[in-house]
Order: structure tokens, then sequence, then C-alpha cells
């Protein structure tokens, strides 16, 4: 029998904090003696054990500052260990903990020129908006569709970055070009085709900037966050959960977005949540709509797709914004915002 909750109700795993003197030979001692999982977070060294634990063996409480029984495969991600949003900053900005922003990234689905991506920029720059969004290696069903410009891609948007001072998220195919996207952006997208991608998951959990992991649209609320958990597991703690819409039985839409799912996020993990509408919808006539419906919600973040001329678009065409829609949709967004105490920046 499958629980309704985030795992099974019966596992009884914990999350140990030592103290901040114990040093990286001793933490890897302990860790060997609870059959767990070691990583570093700041000023500590914290454990998550796999096994059933219930207490914490007696010869290694002295070493301990504090500890968390999980009864679930979620445990950083959980808000039974940390009971609030994590607030995560990214460069001049955060989101997150108690600031309240709702973050509005934007721009193209694929960068395709260097003016296309400039008029882009401009129209961040005239709604005083500060994260710009471009795909460079572009995961398509087909193999003879545009395939994105790649590291050329990357380095025109890291110009960008130079002139304008955007912060800059763009998406991981697969591992191969990992360390590029790192190297080139402020924020690296795990998009939903590469959700169980286990490398990329690791890779991108080795260092510190932020992630944001888009849902696969066939994979359920626990899967999605334990996908999450690899990249926390390594000790990378700026993860952002993006719902982008989940494959139903429904034919009229691209996808079905999952503001249930999303409720559950909200009160069930301690991770900022960004929802994806244009990907959800696929149509732009109704993105606006699903925009202020997912503001109302309360959320951190939103990903919207905007394209100086989307009828030439070479990917995503039909679900792009273009500038005029974008602009009445995003000032239509900031009664919403106020009436749910949010900043939307």
């Amino acid at each position: 029998v499958r629980s309704r909750g985030l795992g099974d109700v019966y596992k009884r795993q914990m999350i140990i904090h030592l103290k901040e003197n114990i040093d990286k030979v001793s933490a890897n001692n302990i860790a060997k003696e609870v059959s767990g999982r070691l990583i570093f977070d700041e000023k500590k060294f914290i454990i998550i054990t796999s096994s059933k634990n219930k207490e914490v063996p007696e010869k290694i409480r002295e070493k301990i500052d504090e500890s968390f029984i999980i009864d679930s495969d979620i445990q950083l991600s959980s808000r039974k260990y940390i009971n609030k949003t994590r607030k995560i900053k990214i460069n001049k900005i955060e989101l997150g903990g108690s600031t309240k922003n709702t973050l509005m990234i934007t721009g193209p689905c694929s960068i395709e020129s260097k003016d296309q991506i400039e008029k882009c920029a401009e129209l961040l720059k005239s709604n005083g908006l500060t994260t710009l969004r471009a795909g460079c290696f572009k995961p398509r069903t087909s193999p003879y569709s545009f395939q994105g410009l790649g590291l050329e891609g990357l380095k025109m948007l890291s110009d960008i970055r130079e002139k304008y001072g955007f912060n800059i998220i763009s998406e991981v195919k697969d591992a191969s070009h990992v360390d590029d996207v790192i190297e080139y952006t402020d924020i690296i997208q795990i998009g939903a085709k590469a959700m169980y991608d286990h490398g990329i998951l690791r890779e991108t959990g080795r260092q510190r900037k932020p992630v944001l992991l888009k849902r696969g649209f066939g994979s359920n609320l626990q899967e999605f966050v334990q996908a999450a958990e690899f990249i926390l597991s390594e000790g990378n703690p700026n993860v952002m959960l993006c719902e982008r819409g989940i494959r139903t039985f429904e034919t009229k839409t691209r996808f079905t977005l999952d503001l249930c799912g999303v409720s559950f996020l909200k009160e069930h993990t301690n991770l900022p949540i960004i929802l994806d509408t244009s990907h959800a919808m696929g149509y732009s006539y109704g993105v606006p709509d699903l925009t202020r419906a997912c503001v109302a919600m309360g959320i951190d973040g939103l990903l919207i797709e905007s394209h100086p001329n989307p009828s030439e678009a070479k990917s995503d065409a039909s679900q792009q914004l273009n500038f005029d829609e974008f602009n009445k949709m995003f000032e239509s967004l900031k009664p919403i915002c106020n009436a749910v105490n949010r900043n939307l920046i």
C-alpha cells in the first residue's frame, strides 16, 4: 500500500548535525558508523542516514549538535527538517526565506541571434527585471529541429550579462556540457527530460550556484522532490523546484499545470517554487491567465517565454508571448502581488 505523504511512513531516517569543532576525518568516521552520507554546509558537517535509525548511537552523542528524525526518503528538502522556505541568493537578488519576492524570469525559448537576445534584454530593462532566460542546448523531440547555438549561445548570454547586469539562466541538456553551463550562467536549469539524469544532478550538486529543477512531465511529486534531494545531498543547498505541467489524458493543451501539486510542495518542502506556465499551456493565449493564478498562490518565481516575433521563433513558437503581450500581462500581475503580499522582481 502506498502512503499519501512524501514517502513510506514506516521509514525512520535521520539527519545529524555535527558540532562545529568536528574535523573532516572525524566526521567521515562518524558517517561510516551510522552508514550515512556526509556533506558540509557552511560551518558544519551534516550526515544523512539511509538506514532505519531511531536514535543517535550512544558512543557518538557527544559529537552531535542536534539530530532530526525524518519518516520519509525526502530529508534535506523536508519542512520537518527546515520549517521554512530556504533563502537563495542570486547575485544581487534573493528569493525564498522571508523575502516575499516573486522572481520574474523571462526571455526566449532559445537564443537565436545577437539581435534577438539584445531585444529581449531591452524588454527586461524596460520593466526593471533582473533575470534573463534562453536555451542554448535544446533537448528537442525531433533530431531535425533546431538544437540550439550551444557554447556560442552561452557566450552571447555572457556578453548580455556584462552589458546589462542580468542574471542568466540556461538549460543543461546532458552531462557533456554541464561545466560550460555552470561557467557561463548564474542559475542552472535542469529540464524536464533531464530530471532523472543522475550525472547532471550530482554534478550540479557539487557546486553552489542555484539550480532550477523542472518536474518531468511523467513524474509524480515523490520522484520530483527526490531528484532535488540528489542535488542537496551533494552539498548544494540552492535548489528551486519548477512545476511546468504534467502529461494527462487532456489533448487540448500541451500539458496540465498541477497547481494541486504546487500546494503540496509548499506545505511539505522547504524549497522555493517556480511556475512555468508557457510550457504547461503550450499556447500563448492561455499563458497570462495561468500566470495570474500562479501569482495568487504566493509562489517564489515565474518562468515565462517571450520573443520579439514568436511566429519566427525556431523552437516553441506557439507558446511564446510577444513583447506587447508580455507587458500587458506583467502590469496585470502587480495588483495580484500586492493582494498576496509579494514583491514582483
